[in-house]
């Protein structure tokens, strides 16, 4: 079954269809020009911008997108003031979902945002009833052939990760969002090249789903919220059958 959890992630980058592809890159290339605007193009001075760099290589956006992006930002041509807003929700069967997302348009967005909600079993809750269920992370995944388990393991808790998790699909390297940069780079120094590497916010507990419908509309809800223009990321706390939790 298909899910959400963080090999899907990878999956979703590297096999998306063209047209799944097409909206990646336009919301790729809208933080990029959100950044630029913020604070400049130079990613060395700009963290933002550094993070949706990143992305835009798990994704394996084209240089000209990036650049063209870049000078939106930053050549005075977008003119739009974006806000970045995160909604708490509740999905099918008590998931809990972090909706974030950049908005020109506060009022429109609260309500398509309800109104996908709505259609799709979920509800929007009460302020800071989410969040707490939620902590902030640094998160790298390295494909299982990218790396030898114990070197991987031994350099990336020397360069301060706080934890290293090997699974099936690959190898997972947690830490503080502090220190998420530092270790990235470190990486990075050795050669190893992370499939998704982001500060992001992780559950602390799951809610197990073993029915096939039940995933589906867990899953129903989130392609929809993803597939919203204003929408950047959707997390959840809901754990797929045959993942850890």
């Amino acid at each position: 079954m298909a899910g959400h959890s963080k090999w899907a992630k990878v999956k979703h980058f590297k096999g998306a269809i063209d047209a799944k592809r097409s909206r990646i890159f336009a919301k790729l290339s809208k933080e990029i020009t959100i950044a630029a605007k913020l604070a400049g193009g130079d990613p060395g001075m700009n963290p933002r911008l550094r993070m949706a760099l990143l992305k835009c290589r798990g994704a394996n956006m084209p240089m000209d997108n990036i650049e063209r992006a870049i000078k939106r930002g930053t050549g005075g041509g977008e003119s739009a003031t974006y806000e970045d807003l995160t909604y708490e929700a509740y999905g099918p069967h008590g998931v809990a979902l972090l909706v974030e997302l950049s908005t020109d348009n506060r009022n429109r967005t609260a309500a398509e945002i309800r109104s996908l909600l709505t259609k799709n079993g979920g509800t929007i809750a009460k302020a800071g009833s989410v969040s707490r269920l939620f902590h902030r992370k640094g998160q790298m995944i390295i494909p299982r052939d990218g790396a030898d388990e114990d070197q991987l393991m031994e350099l990336a808790l020397e360069a301060g990760a706080d934890d290293f998790k090997a699974e099936p699909e690959g190898y997972e390297i947690l830490a503080d969002p502090a220190h998420f940069e530092a270790v990235h780079k470190e990486l990075e120094a050795k050669g190893i090249k992370c499939a998704v590497a982001e500060v992001t916010s992780l559950p602390d507990l799951t809610v197990p789903l073993t029915d096939a419908g039940a995933v589906a509309a867990v899953n129903r809800l989130i392609d929809a919220l993803e597939e919203h223009d204003d929408v950047k990321e959707v997390h959840s706390n809901s754990a797929l059958p045959n993942e850890p939790g």
